[in-house]
């Protein structure tokens, strides 16, 4: 809930004045990041909260497919995903270049951190789902990031150069694997894990943003994807 607090007053700062939320909301635009994440911060966050009160308070309004578990676990992914969209659609080369698996690389991102959490909070004969969902997280991500790293080619040699990013994918294949293995006996282990996990998560977050940064510096990364998009062009026109 925190974390989701953050990211409302990112977005209501991002728009200028706190009534241009309010305004957003009476539109839909597909086409509009800002729209969209406007949506899904209104529609996720009250269903989180009551789900949260109701886990505390043992309550029965998030029990149930059609409760506010059910609810935020439909737009859960939406809201995961929902930065890869945001910063993909931006002109920032390595950011822009990378829409085809950011978005699953954020997934797995997310769901990695959310298993580590479950395993750091949960007791050992409870947390079977988080050490599944911990290890399916991390292989997503490490796929979605090793893809990325391929096709972006040159362009992608500020990630690769990101000691954060290096640093998180470390964590969180090292999370997932003592969570799995060591994590299932001991409850000390199994919390070590959930925090590699959640560490792993902010590297790779923060990884990215400073890659993003660097790629937007050097005029060679903006460049460089204008002449191969134009290149292409020529040839499709010249077999045509």
């Amino acid at each position: 809930m925190c974390a989701l607090g953050g990211s409302l007053y990112a977005l209501i700062h991002d728009l200028g004045r706190p009534e241009r939320f309010v305004n957003m909301l009476r539109v839909f635009k597909v086409t509009s990041p800002m729209s969209v994440g406007t949506w899904l911060l209104s529609a996720y966050g009250p269903q989180a909260g009551l789900a949260a009160a109701a886990s505390l308070t043992g309550g029965g309004t998030g029990r149930g497919p059609g409760g506010d578990r059910g609810g935020a676990g439909l737009v859960g992914p939406a809201v995961a995903t929902y930065t890869a969209a945001l910063i993909c659609d931006t002109a920032v080369p390595a950011w822009h270049e990378g829409y085809r698996e950011m978005p699953f690389l954020f997934a797995g991102s997310a769901t990695a951190s959310a298993g580590g959490l479950g395993m750091f909070a949960a007791p050992l004969d409870e947390a079977g789902p988080a050490r599944r969902a911990a290890v399916l997280g991390a292989a997503v991500e490490c796929v979605a990031a090793l893809r990325m790293e391929r096709r972006l080619g040159p362009l992608a040699e500020p990630l690769k150069r990101s000691r954060l990013l290096r640093l998180g994918e470390a964590l969180s294949v090292a999370g997932a694997v003592a969570g799995a293995t060591v994590g299932r006996r001991s409850r000390v282990a199994a919390m070590a894990a959930g925090a590699a996990l959640l560490a792993g998560s902010a590297c790779t977050r923060f990884g990215i943003f400073q890659a993003g940064m660097e790629s937007a510096r050097d005029p060679r990364y903006t460049v460089q994807p204008q002449r191969r998009r134009l290149a292409k062009t020529r040839a499709e026109r010249d077999l045509t």
